[in-house]
C-alpha cells in the first residue's frame, strides 16, 4: 500500500534484558521437568493452582518472563500458562496496574527475542503467540487500540519478532475468525466489532507489513515467508480484497510459485484469494489477468515427482475453474451477454489444464481438479449448441475418466486397506462426472463406452484385467448414466438399444466370463443382472449365463467373496426373469426345479 506510514520498519530496541531474582518455588519447579517424580510432579501441579488463584502471586511469573531470568523451557511455558489463566478467566477482575503489567510483560519478552541469538523453540512462541492474542482481545477495543502499532514499531524486520507477530496473527485468527470454534452471542458480537475496528485502523498497515515480509524474507528465511502466506491467506477471506488482489501483491505471489520452497503455501494463499466472493466481472478480470497465464506457463515445468504440489496446484486452478463457472453462471441470469462471453472464453482456456490434472496419475491430483471437470459440463449443457471444439473437450473429458476407472497393479483385493477405500470413493466422483456427460451428450458417451467395450472383448484373453474390468463397468455405469424406466433399456430409442444390445451379447457371448480375476468375474454377473431384461429379448443366452452363475466361474468360485455375491445377484437373476418364464426356456433350469424340490 502507498503512503502507509510504518515506523515500525525503521525502529532499533533499545531496552536491554535484565536478570532480576524472581521468588518462585524452585522445588516445585523442578516437578515441570517431565522425567521428574510424582512428588515432584504433584508439588508443581498444586504450585500452579496456587499462582492461579492468587490475586498477585502470578506476578512473579510475568517478572520472570519480562526479564528472561530462567533458561529451562518447561518454566517458561509455565509462567505463560498462569499468565494465560489471569488473562483468559480473570482479567476483568484485575486492578488498571495488574493489567499494565501484563502489557509490558509481553512486550518485553518480545524485545529480548530480538536480542537473541537463538529463537525460543516452537512450543513457547505458539504459546507465547496464544498469549498475545488473548489480550489483544480483551483489551483491543478498549485498553490498547495500539496493539498492532506497537508490534510493528517494536519488532521492525527481525526475524525473531517477525515469526512471534505471524503466530499471533494465526492465534488471533483462531479466536476471532475461525468458524470450527463455538463461540457465545456475547463473544460473534465481540469478534464482529473487533473485525470491523481492524478494517477501519490497521488492516492496510498489516497488509503492508505482509507485503514488506514476503518480499524481503522469500530468499533468506522462506519459513517466515510461508508463515506469512498462511496469514494472508487466513486473513482474505474478511477483509478488503482489494488490499491484496492488485498487480503488485498477486504478482510477488506468483513469483513464489516458482520458488521451491514458497509454491505450496503461495498455492494455498492464491487459492483464499480466488474463492473471495467479488464481482463476476472483477472476477473474471483477476483470472483472467497475468495469473492465469503464469499458471499455464508453470505447468510446463517438470513438475511430474513433486505430487504435494501438483495437488495443491490441482486444488487452486479446480477453485479458478469454479470461480469463473459461478461468474458466468450470475452474468449469464443477468443478461449480459458480453462479459459472460468473455468469462466463458476464460473458462475454456483452462480445460486442457484440466485435462491434464485429471488425467494425472496420481489420483489426489486428478480427484481435486473434478469438481471444475463437473461444473464445466454443467456448463456445456446449457448450451444451446456445442462448437468442435467444445465436443472435442467432452470427448477428451470422456478418455480420461475411463482411464482413471481403472484399477492399477498395487490394488489388494484379498485385504482392501485405506487406499483401496480411497480409489473406491475416487471411483464415486468419476462416476459423477459420467453421469454428467451423459447429460451433455448421450450419443458420444454411448459410442465412446461402446468402442473401448468392444476392442477390449476382442482380445480379453490377452488383456489385462484391469482393462478387462474397466470395460465391463463402463457398460455397466451405463445404466445409470443412460436411466431406462423399470430398466427397459432395450426397448424405446433404437440407436440407444441396438449398442446396449450388440454389447450385452458380446458380453455372455465371447466368455469373458471365464477371466481368472475376482474383479472380472465380480464385474460380469454384476452387468449380467443389471440388464436382466436382455434375456427377455434374446433368451437364446439364459443357458450359458445360468452355467457361469452355477460353476466354478460363480457359486464354485475359488473367493468366498465372489461366491457371497454371486449368490444374491443369482436370487435376484431368476426373481426378476420368474421362475415359471426359466422352466420353459432352458432345459438346465428343470433340474435346478427338481433341486427345488
Amino acid at each position: 500500500m502507498q503512503g502507509v506510514n510504518l515506523p515500525w520498519r525503521k525502529a532499533n530496541p533499545r531496552m536491554a534484558c535484565q536478570s532480576v531474582a524472581a521468588v518462585m518455588d524452585e522445588q516445585a519447579l523442578l516437578g515441570l521437568n517431565p522425567n521428574a517424580d510424582a512428588r515432584y510432579r504433584q508439588r508443581a501441579m498444586a504450585y500452579f493452582e496456587q499462582l492461579k488463584e492468587s490475586q498477585d502471586a502470578w506476578e512473579v511469573c510475568a517478572e520472570a518472563l519480562a526479564k528472561g531470568i530462567y533458561n529451562d523451557d518447561h518454566v517458561k511455558f509455565f509462567c505463560f500458562q498462569v499468565l494465560e489463566h489471569q488473562i483468559k478467566f480473570r482479567h476483568a477482575g484485575l486492578s488498571a496496574v495488574q493489567q499494565q503489567l501484563i502489557r509490558e510483560t509481553l512486550m518485553k519478552w518480545l524485545q529480548c527475542q530480538l536480542m537473541n541469538a537463538q529463537p525460543e523453540k516452537p512450543f513457547i512462541r505458539n504459546k507465547a503467540a496464544q498469549v498475545f492474542a488473548l489480550t489483544f482481545i480483551m483489551e483491543y477495543l478498549t485498553l490498547w487500540p495500539k496493539f498492532f502499532f506497537d508490534i510493528l514499531s517494536l519488532v521492525g524486520l527481525n526475524p525473531h519478532g517477525v515469526d512471534v507477530y505471524l503466530r499471533t496473527l494465526m492465534a488471533i485468527d483462531a479466536e476471532v475468525v475461525d468458524r470450527d470454534i463455538l463461540h457465545t452471542p456475547e463473544e460473534t458480537r465481540r469478534n464482529t466489532l473487533i473485525k470491523d475496528t481492524m478494517r477501519e485502523q490497521c488492516i492496510p498497515s498489516l497488509v503492508e507489513s505482509w507485503f514488506q515480509i514476503l518480499q524481503t524474507y522469500q530468499q533468506s528465511h522462506p519459513e517466515l515467508t510461508c508463515q506469512c502466506l498462511e496469514v494472508v491467506g487466513a486473513y482474505v477471506s474478511w477483509i478488503d480484497l482489494n488490499l491484496i488482489a492488485n498487480d503488485r501483491f498477486v504478482n510477488l505471489l506468483l513469483s513464489q510459485m516458482s520458488v521451491e520452497e514458497l509454491r505450496e503455501e503461495a498455492c494455498d494463499c492464491l487459492f483464499e484469494i480466488v474463492n473471495k466472493g467479488m464481482d463476476p466481472v472483477d472476477k473474471t478480470k483477476l483470472l483472467v489477468g497475468c495469473c492465469c497465464r503464469f499458471l499455464f506457463l508453470l505447468f510446463l515445468y517438470p513438475q511430474e515427482e513433486d505430487v504435494d504440489f501438483l495437488a495443491k496446484f490441482s486444488r487452486l486452478v479446480n477453485g479458478m475453474g469454479q470461480s469463473l463457472v459461478l461468474s458466468w453462471t450470475k452474468l449469464a441470469k443477468a443478461g449480459n451477454v458480453k462479459d459472460a462471453a468473455e468469462t466463458l472464453q476464460a473458462v475454456e482456456a483452462k480445460v486442457p489444464l484440466l485435462l491434464q490434472l485429471l488425467v494425472h496419475e496420481d489420483d489426489d491430483i486428478s480427484a481435486n481438479i473434478v469438481g471444475f471437470c463437473y461444473e464445466y459440463l454443467h456448463v456445456l449443457k446449457q448450451l444451446p449448441q456445442l462448437t468442435d471444439q467444445q465436443k472435442t473437450n467432452i470427448e477428451a473429458i470422456m478418455l480420461a475418466v475411463m482411464k482413471k476407472l481403472t484399477y492399477d497393479d498395487e490394488y489388494n483385493f484379498e485385504n482392501e486397506g485405506e487406499d483401496e477405500a480411497m480409489f473406491v470413493e475416487y471411483r464415486k466422483q468419476l462416476k459423477m462426472l459420467l453421469d454428467r456427460l451423459a447429460q451433455v451428450s448421450p450419443e458420444l458417451l454411448l459410442e465412446a463406452v461402446r468402442r473401448v467395450f468392444t476392442n477390449t472383448m476382442q482380445t480379453w484373453q490377452t488383456a489385462p484385467f484391469m482393462e478387462v474390468e474397466v470395460a465391463i463397468r463402463l457398460l455397466y455405469m451405463l445404466g445409470e448414466a443412460l436411466p431406462a424406466s423399470h430398466g427397459a433399456h432395450f426397448s424405446g430409442d433404437t440407436a440407444k438399444t441396438s449398442a446396449l444390445q450388440d454389447m450385452m451379447r458380446t458380453l455372455v457371448s465371447c466368455g469373458v466370463s471365464s477371466y481368472q480375476h475376482t474383479s472380472v468375474s465380480l464385474e460380469f454377473f454384476e452387468t449380467v443382472v443389471r440388464y436382466d431384461k436382455f434375456f427377455i429379448v434374446e433368451p437364446q443366452h439364459i443357458p450359458n449365463v445360468l452355467m457361469a452363475f452355477l460353476d466354478q466361474r460363480g457359486l464354485r468360485h475359488n473367493s468366498p467373496k465372489v461366491r457371497s455375491r454371486v449368490a444374491y445377484l443369482f436370487s435376484r437373476f431368476i426373481k426378476t426373469l420368474h421362475y415359471s418364464f426359466i422352466l420353459c426356456v432352458c432345459p438346465l433350469s428343470r433340474k435346478m426345479a427338481s433341486w427345488r424340490c
